[in-house]
C-alpha cells in the first residue's frame, strides 16, 4: 500500500510518520502531485496558523489538487480544518470539501483547548472497535460546528465536530497519531477503508 503524507511545513508530519511505522507500514513524505495523486491512501496533516497553511498550499498547487483525490483522504487538526470552507483563523478561505465554517471558542473555555477529550456519537467505518467517551488529543483553539458530514463529536463548553466524512475525505480534529491504542486503532481503519 502506498500512503502518502502531504508534506507542505505542517508540523506534525514526523509524529504522524512513526505511527503508521509502528502499524507495520511505511509513509513517503511528498508535496509532488503525481507522487500524491498515485498513493492509495493521503494524509493531510496539519500543526500550524490556517492563513500561512493555505499560502503555502496555494504556493505549490495543493490547495486545488487535495479536492480533486479520489483515493481516501485524511485531514488531522489543522488539515480537517482546512477542507472547510472557511476559517476565521486569520480569516481564511479553505478548500470547500466540507460545508461548514470554523470559528473560535468562545464559551468562557481556556483556549487552546491541550490535552485529552472524549469521542461519541461515533458514525463510521473509522471508529470501528473504538467504544464512546474513549479519550483522543487535541491542541486546537477554533472548531467545526457539529453538521451533517460530522462522524463524531466532543464537548468542549459547546458540542462540536471531532470528526467528519464526505465522500472519500475524512477528517480528525484530534491527532490519531498522538491519542494512543485508540488514535492507532484510527489510523489503521482508515488504512483499511
Amino acid at each position: 500500500m502506498k500512503i502518502v503524507i502531504i508534506n507542505y511545513g505542517a508540523g506534525n508530519i514526523q509524529s504522524i510518520k512513526f505511527a503508521i511505522q509502528r502499524l507495520g507500514y511505511e509513509a513517503i513524505l511528498s508535496d509532488d502531485p503525481s507522487t500524491i495523486k498515485a498513493a492509495d491512501k493521503v494524509i493531510f496533516p496539519g500543526v500550524g496558523e490556517a492563513s500561512s497553511a493555505m499560502k503555502k498550499l496555494r504556493a505549490s498547487g495543493l490547495d486545488t489538487l487535495v479536492p480533486e483525490l479520489k483515493q481516501p483522504v485524511l485531514g488531522i487538526c489543522l488539515g480537517m480544518q482546512l477542507m472547510c470552507n472557511y476559517t476565521e483563523e486569520g480569516d481564511t478561505k479553505g478548500l470547500g470539501i466540507f460545508d461548514v465554517d470554523v470559528v473560535r471558542f468562545n464559551h468562557g473555555m481556556k483556549v487552546p483547548q491541550i490535552g485529552w477529550n472524549q469521542i461519541e456519537s461515533l458514525q463510521s467505518p473509522l471508529f470501528d472497535g473504538v467504544a464512546e467517551k474513549e479519550y483522543i488529543y487535541l491542541v486546537h483553539s477554533y472548531y467545526a460546528p457539529v453538521m451533517a458530514e460530522t462522524i463524531a463529536q466532543t464537548n468542549y463548553g459547546v458540542d462540536y465536530s471531532t470528526a467528519l466524512h464526505k465522500d472519500n475525505f475524512y477528517g480528525t480534529q484530534f491527532h490519531p497519531e498522538k491519542s494512543s491504542t485508540v488514535g492507532e486503532k484510527i489510523l489503521k481503519n482508515f488504512l483499511k477503508i
